[in-house]
């Protein structure tokens, strides 16, 4: 038998069972290795476990992944959930979405007290100069990337350029803005389809051979639709959601940090629609403007650091409730990092518990509608402002950092430079992210460390 025929008859047999066991290794070593954004931990999933294990076949991981996109929250996390769910039912999902966030929430927790307790040390804060220039690239980069999928029309056009107007000169809220875009593309897709009907993240045309969750595999009755399930999950959603928010209200008051902070990352958790870029200026809006929970300053570095540590981007809310819980002393100030820690895992479960309802809950629901106009077009429209709403997110880092005495101080060109070469490795030579990152944080790094503080 020659090679070639042995691989065909290999891949021509799908996988033996998975055991949870084996699954939860697999979600562990995931939640360490998830770097790059949403599309490189999709592309790590399609790797693993489309092409290498043929856990899921490319056909039922992309329409996975389209009923995650049409969903607010962090998309590859709760592609993860869905999967982990579809093979081992509910702890199978809960254990996926957990183990894709935990790393991340231990790792941001440690930077974070870092971050706030050393800051001031030339190295720490040489690494951070270096990092705000390649950020603001990377927002516009997202901009442009999200934008060049999103904008397929002239109406689309139009829509993001409102939002940017909406957002950076009239000061509307995001939520706002969100509902807007919202109604517009419902109304449009009755009455205007043909500007609302872009398409998903592709077409299944590729096989890489017998998947043990494969094309034709019959949807397991687990994850069908019954009324009875869709009940009991959001009973238990609602119960998981009031009890430490009771809890909250009884020991600290409305208005206590903690209970604020639970409430303003639930309305968060509900408007993610597009990704963490979309919410972000939402997060900006009240975390710094409103609550002052950290400074703009702060809110650069913290997505910095989201973006140079695994698990999903929106983890950049553990870093704002760190610090927020950090300088608000909320458990007194001989306690400073124990209030940051539990304002950080306190947000973190208020950010992701709606995502883990949304799969547990309705993904059969989702099902059995999704790909009709009436439900994408509006995602569709929400997306569109989201391209101006994420521009307007890099104008604020960019009057931040090229300017951090305003713009009544000097213009710091050797920002500009780090952030026009940031751009050039992102738009011109592709290169990663965590790359891009890395090279700034060094240049910043020798800029502080070699007593080039006069240029700056």
């Amino acid at each position: 038998m020659t090679p070639s025929t042995t691989t065909t008859a290999a891949t021509d047999q799908a996988p033996a069972n998975v055991s949870f066991g084996e699954a939860f290794r697999f979600w562990l070593k995931l939640g360490f290795i998830s770097f790059g954004g949403p599309a490189g931990q999709i592309a790590i999933m399609h790797q693993e476990l489309v092409e290498r294990r043929r856990w899921i076949s490319e056909k039922r991981f992309l329409h996975a992944l389209n009923y995650c996109m049409v969903l607010p929250g962090p998309e590859a996390q709760q592609l993860a959930t869905y999967i982990g769910w579809l093979m081992h039912r509910t702890w199978g999902g809960i254990v996926a979405g957990i183990l894709f966030v935990l790393p991340s929430l231990f790792i941001l927790i440690a930077l974070s007290w870092v971050y706030i307790a050393y800051g001031e040390i030339t190295w720490v804060a040489g690494m951070f100069y270096g990092i705000k220039p390649a950020v603001t690239a990377i927002v516009v980069q997202a901009a442009h990337r999200i934008g060049s999928r999103a904008l397929k029309n002239n109406t689309l056009w139009a829509i993001a350029a409102a939002a940017f107007v909406a957002i950076f000169a009239l000061n509307v809220p995001f939520p706002l803005i969100v509902l807007a875009a919202g109604s517009i593309g419902y109304f449009g897709g009755r009455f205007a389809p043909q500007y609302f009907t872009v398409g998903g993240h592709g077409k299944a045309n590729k096989s890489y051979g017998a998947a043990l969750i494969d094309d034709h595999t019959p949807t397991p009755a687990h994850a069908k639709f019954r009324w009875s399930h869709l009940a009991s999950i959001s009973v238990i959603g609602a119960i998981l959601w009031l009890l430490p928010m009771g809890l909250l209200v009884a020991t600290q008051g409305w208005d206590g940090t903690l209970t604020q902070m639970a409430w303003f990352f639930t309305k968060a958790a509900l408007l993610t629609f597009g990704g963490a870029y979309a919410v972000l200026p939402y997060v900006y809006q009240g975390a710094v403007g409103h609550y002052q929970w950290l400074t703009p300053t702060q809110m650069i570095d913290g997505l910095a650091l989201g973006e140079t540590t695994p698990g999903p981007l929106i983890m950049v809310v553990a870093f704002v409730a760190f610090v927020g819980g950090y300088v608000k002393a909320v458990f007194g100030p001989d306690m400073l990092f124990v209030g940051g820690a539990v304002a950080a895992t306190l947000v973190t479960w208020f950010t992701f518990l709606p995502s883990f309802l949304f799969i547990l809950a309705g993904g059969p629901l989702v099902e059995s509608t999704h790909g009709e106009l009436k439900f994408t077009a509006p995602l569709t429209a929400i997306t569109a402002a989201v391209v101006g709403v994420i521009l307007n997110l890099a104008l604020f880092f960019g009057y931040h950092v090229l300017w951090p005495t305003g713009f009544n101080g000097n213009l710091d060109w050797l920002s500009v430079v780090i952030a026009i070469a940031a751009a050039i490795a992102l738009f011109r030579f592709k290169r990663n992210v965590i790359h891009v990152i890395t090279v700034c944080a060094l240049i910043g790094l020798v800029v502080k460390t070699l007593a080039f503080n006069t240029l700056i």
